[in-house]
């Protein structure tokens, strides 16, 4: 392959995302990868391989997948692979239909399976194999012409987000921020964005204060804080990186300890705490089983480090030897959750070894 690939989107009246390949000068949007990065495939194996790959979920995880879809139609152009958005929750849904025929082969999940989903696919005879596919660090923004807050506390958030809070005005939020009115932006409650913030910062698990804009959408989030000069906002690592001229990020102070900004490096140290959190992908053991949507999938953990961490899609990869895990658990079939089992547990090569 030459030159490089640009990401278009044509959305369907089911509201997936179809991933095209168009060749040509780079274009903007999180999920632009240089083409030249990735040798091609033999042609013969280009031919033979078709189909479709059906994708749902995580708004966070997306443009990983989105990436990996549009060099793997590059290389395989008789494959189709349809990337939706609809928050992790929504993607379970989709993933874990009453109808067959309907479902998802992979959810993109930036949280783990829940007991109710759990319980869904048990139900309905669903076998799913998870896997961990890089780390996201949770950005909190405001709009770039905000010059006087460049950090807030833990506490501070809590206060602003809990239920019931009528923080309106960030005069409110700290003496001396200026008599401003303050409008948040954040993730819909399918979102798995949502589910974690509230559990680390709230306390609680889809606990939160309801009167401000939400969207699963992180893109609507992003035109949202940029266009408003009282803003202050959340959503995943990857959409700030792509919008760095459009946004400005905060630092997040926890307890007496000094304010750390998410960078690729805060983040796989673990100093950005407590936001952040490991990527996900489910995928159905009988979808597997599809030629296409194996070599989809061989293909993203192959390139995986490279994917996660180009500048144009912005998370943080996990070691070799966790996707290599990952292969394994998809060669062995190893169904279940082993996030589930985890309890107190937080070293995901111990998780996913055990379990």
């Amino acid at each position: 392959m030459t030159g490089t690939i640009r990401i278009t989107r044509k959305r369907q009246a089911d509201g997936h995302l179809v991933r095209r390949t168009d060749r040509g000068r780079a274009g903007g949007g999180a999920a632009v990868l240089l083409a030249a990065l990735f040798a091609a495939s033999p042609a013969s194996a280009q031919q033979k391989l078709s189909g479709m790959v059906r994708l749902d979920g995580s708004s966070t995880v997306a443009p990983i997948t989105m990436a990996a879809a549009e060099m793997f139609m590059a290389e395989h152009p008789r494959v189709r692979v349809v990337v939706g958005i609809s928050g992790t929750g929504g993607g379970f849904k989709k993933f874990l239909d009453e109808n067959p025929k309907l479902r998802t082969h992979i959810n993109d999940a930036s949280r783990p399976i829940r007991e109710k989903e759990r319980e869904r696919a048990r139900r309905l005879g669903i076998e799913y194999i998870e896997i961990p596919i890089g780390i996201d660090g949770l950005s909190v923004v405001v709009n770039p012409s905000n010059t006087f807050c460049n950090e807030l506390s833990v506490e501070e958030l809590r206060r602003i987000w809990e239920p019931g809070s009528r923080i309106n005005n960030w005069s409110q939020i700290r003496p001396g921020f200026p008599d401003l009115p303050l409008h948040l932006y954040g993730p819909g409650t399918d979102s798995g964005t949502f589910d974690y913030f509230t559990k680390v910062i709230v306390g609680k698990e889809h606990t939160s204060r309801s009167d401000y804009t939400a969207s699963e959408s992180d893109n609507v989030l992003v035109r949202g804080v940029a266009g408003d000069q009282g803003a202050l906002g959340y959503f995943g690592f990857a959409y700030y990186v792509a919008n760095k001229k459009r946004l400005k990020i905060l630092g997040i102070r926890q307890g007496n300890a000094a304010p750390v900004k998410p960078t690729m490096e805060t983040v796989r140290s673990g100093k950005y705490k407590p936001l952040s959190r490991p990527l996900f992908l489910y995928v159905n053991k009988e979808a597997y089983k599809l030629p296409q949507v194996r070599a989809f999938l061989a293909f993203l953990l192959d390139h995986a480090r490279s994917i996660v961490e180009h500048p144009r899609v912005g998370y943080v990869a996990l070691s070799d030897e966790l996707y290599e895990i990952g292969r394994r658990r998809l060669r062995e079939g190893k169904t279940g959750s082993a996030m589930a089992k985890a309890g107190d547990e937080h070293d995901l090569v111990k998780i996913f070894t055990r379990y």
